[in-house]
């Protein structure tokens, strides 16, 4: 403490990166991040009503509606603020602009990039819980609702080596 003033440190975002193995190029598997994946990847458990789906390119926007058990319904928009493709991957970014209770930060890179023999699906997501919610609550939550992708992503890209 110097001079009656406390130190503040400002809590960084919370980082989850999984990894998922599949066949096919990053053009291909990107081109089909689509409104149909989209319905597919909801977790299990929560109703996911979506309100606006446009795509996956710079200027889009997904707005869903969750209904969680034994709360109201919060509505969720993300912008897509950024999408791209080079030589050895695609990605767009998803970033929060209307978010439910428990998130006060959202942002969630999409990228596909070339692995041996196929392409490798990187979920890169990082967020803060608001102030009164410790972010490590919200960890194991998240990864569940992302882990419940790989098989998806899996029967829909197909494995590599199959």
């Amino acid at each position: 403490m110097r001079g009656g003033n406390f130190l503040v440190i400002d809590q960084l975002p919370m980082r989850l990166r999984l990894q998922t193995r599949v066949a096919g190029t990053p053009p291909a598997i990107m081109a089909r991040f689509d409104e149909a994946l989209f319905r597919q990847l909801s977790p299990p458990g929560i109703k996911v009503e979506l309100l606006q789906f446009d795509g996956s390119k710079t200027g889009d926007r997904v707005h869903i509606r969750l209904h969680l058990p034994l709360f109201q319904a919060h509505d969720w928009i993300s912008d897509i603020v950024e999408h791209g493709s080079d030589n050895t991957k695609s990605w767009f970014v998803d970033q929060g602009s209307t978010l439910p209770w428990f998130l006060s930060f959202w942002r969630h890179q999409h990228i596909v990039r070339l692995a041996d023999n196929g392409s490798e699906i990187i979920d890169d997501i990082e967020f803060k819980g608001p102030a009164w919610l410790p972010d490590f609550l919200l960890v194991p939550v998240l990864w569940l609702q992302f882990a419940w992708r790989k098989p998806i992503y899996r029967k829909v890209f197909g494995v590599v080596g199959r």
